[in-house]
């Protein structure tokens, strides 16, 4: 995908579903606020995706303390379940869906792909250098614009919390 100043104008995008996804924090107001824009002037459908993290394997085995426990599941479930009330709220037809996995990346293009979106939004901090986001897990969205064929568009989550 081309760098973030090459993306598309999301106002002339012309799509049928859009994913807004998140690698397991709370999705921002401002990054639902930019689904239903993208979404509503085309009637859009947006599925929202959260992922519950898989902390490591033990022997290449899933190892049951390293799974999410029922409280991050819930958690992550009430992540989706905002968004998407939030999203109908903007008369948008929304699904939502929670997944585990220690790849979040390749389960967010993965789910794009399965569920036929043509544009991803996610909630993301600000870059850091290269060498140490690879090593961070909330430098996930970059990674996932990084790897996707489509649009991904990167919602600043620290202006978000900021005001």
């Amino acid at each position: 995908m081309p760098p973030e100043g090459n993306l598309p104008d999301p106002s002339t995008l012309k799509l049928r579903r859009l994913l807004l996804a998140s690698e397991g924090r709370p999705l921002t107001k401002s990054a639902i606020d930019l689904a239903a824009r993208i979404a509503k002037p085309q009637r859009a459908s947006v599925h929202v995706f959260s992922i519950a993290r898989v902390w490591g394997t033990g022997l290449g085995l899933p190892m049951p303390a390293l799974l999410p426990t029922k409280a991050e599941w819930d958690e992550q479930r009430e992540i989706v379940e905002r968004a998407v009330k939030a999203l109908r709220k903007h008369g948008i037809d929304a699904s939502g869906q929670v997944l585990a996995t220690r790849k979040a990346t390749k389960r967010i293009l993965n789910e794009a792909q399965r569920t036929r979106c043509e544009a991803i939004v996610m909630a993301a901090d600000p870059p850091r250098p290269r060498l140490l986001a690879d090593l961070m897990w909330s430098q996930e969205p970059y990674r996932v614009r990084r790897r996707s064929k489509l649009p991904v568009y990167l919602v600043d989550r620290a202006k978000n919390e900021r005001g």
